[in-house]
């Protein structure tokens, strides 16, 4: 903040809305990712057409990659909850910057998290019978209404403090279309910059943020439930909705470096988001991951000290088997060494950082399939008298490619948001620095 103290308001203002149109540069990068993204509807026009079939999910892995991805962008999502509401609430000043990146990352992944469970389904076509004859005793149930109900305070919390910005970009950039510009002064709501609006704006605000707390510990709890209320060895484990939710924290904080990251340079916005931000969220990285690190131990040590049944052969499998190559490169390349590595303050830099969360965040998916699917490649029961592809599982190019649907929306999402609004909440910060001089 010490180098915006020199800068004039009315030049902020304009450094931060310059991004707010668009170029020919970004106009071509959502252009290819619509493309992109036709051609994951087409393979998913297959799986409606053929069912699911067309996957390489079968009668022992009924949950596949589609699941795992779910459990990924739920687990993202709630990096919202951590820095908006928590440090919010606490009064921490660093993440102010940051803190719209955050929310537009959390809402943009709680959206897709959402429609990712409608790929998994065999007949999407009955989904309102979930609304309409869900039994409160089914954890889908919970899961579904608590997605909904994240993605809703979500919302709310983006939308509301861009309120004010949206008259800025309203009446100061010059080169939007019509369209747009009546767009901000319909969702601006008639704001006037009253003190009574601001007042107004911040005690809901503060509501929404108390609000998101319990439904954001709630969304990966209750995901957590889905495997934790079987009797599935690997699964039934009383620690999965803490393990999930410090997991997610993990998967989220790296998610924001990576848009923090590229917002920095594609946005010019060095003198917002400057090396003590990517210090600081460094720091929070290897916080979260400590906690994360104890869970892992947890899942390991207490069950391979009873080796029971199904739970001495699924670590086995683990440890030492066919899935083992994955585990450690997920623990040790994935958790264990980058930990390490941000201990030391070089690595804490921009680059570096955002290196290493890029490998965070790929190893956080893999350890969602390390969750979902080696489990149910050991049943109670011996698969006897089966053919060999129904002995293991392995994705197909169809489910691969409808996989990716979702990383694709997302990127979309987080485009055309960053495109229509500024990502640094500019009120805040003309009123941080007011407060200073």
């Amino acid at each position: 903040m010490e180098s915006l103290k020199k800068k004039d308001l009315a030049l902020i203002e304009l450094e931060l809305l310059s991004h707010v149109n668009w170029s020919r540069k970004s106009v071509i990068w959502l252009g290819t990712l619509v493309f992109l993204f036709a051609i994951c509807i087409y393979f998913y026009f297959q799986q409606l057409k053929h069912g699911l079939g067309v996957t390489g999910l079968n009668d022992y892995v009924s949950w596949g990659i589609y699941i795992s991805n779910f459990v990924f962008f739920v687990a993202a999502s709630l990096i919202g909850m951590l820095i908006s509401s928590i440090m919010g609430l606490i009064g921490v000043k660093w993440i102010l910057p940051i803190s719209r990146i955050a929310e537009i990352i959390a809402l943009s992944f709680a959206m897709v998290a959402g429609l990712i469970i409608i790929t998994d389904m065999g007949r999407p076509d009955r989904l309102h019978h979930l609304f309409i004859y869900g039994r409160i005793q089914s954890p889908i149930v919970w899961d579904i209404t608590v997605v909904i109900t994240y993605v809703v305070l979500s919302f709310l919390l983006l939308y509301l403090p861009l309120i004010p910005d949206m008259i800025l970009c309203k009446d100061k950039c010059s080169q939007i279309p019509p369209f747009q510009r009546k767009m901000y002064k319909i969702l601006s709501l008639g704001w006037t910059n009253t003190t009574g609006q601001y007042q107004l704006m911040k005690r809901f605000m503060k509501i929404l943020m108390v609000l998101i707390i319990p439904v954001a510990l709630a969304i990966h709890t209750v995901t957590s439930w889905l495997f934790a209320l079987t009797l599935r060895a690997g699964w039934d484990s009383a620690i999965f909705g803490p393990y999930f939710v410090s997991g997610a924290f993990v998967a989220g904080s790296a998610a924001v470096i990576i848009a923090m990251f590229f917002y920095r340079n594609s946005f010019k916005l060095k003198d917002y988001i400057t090396h003590v931000h990517f210090d600081k969220m460094g720091k929070l990285l290897v916080m979260v991951a400590l906690v994360y690190v104890y869970f892992n131990i947890n899942e390991i040590i207490v069950p391979a000290y009873k080796l029971k049944g199904g739970e001495a052969e699924h670590l086995k499998s683990m440890l030492a088997g066919s899935d083992s190559i994955m585990f450690w490169t997920v623990q040790l390349g994935g958790l264990i060494i980058p930990f390490a590595l941000l201990v030391i303050k070089r690595m804490r830099r921009p680059l570096p950082l955002t290196i290493i969360s890029v490998i965070i965040l790929v190893a956080a998916w893999f350890k969602r399939y390390l969750i979902v699917v080696p489990i149910q490649e050991h049943p109670y029961y011996p698969i006897q008298n089966v053919p060999e592809e129904l002995m293991h599982y392995s994705p197909t190019i169809a489910e691969i490619a409808i996989t990716a649907g979702p990383f694709i929306l997302l990127l979309i999402i987080i485009t055309v948001l960053s495109k229509l609004f500024p990502v640094i909440p500019i009120w805040e910060i003309k009123e941080n620095l007011e407060h200073e001089k």
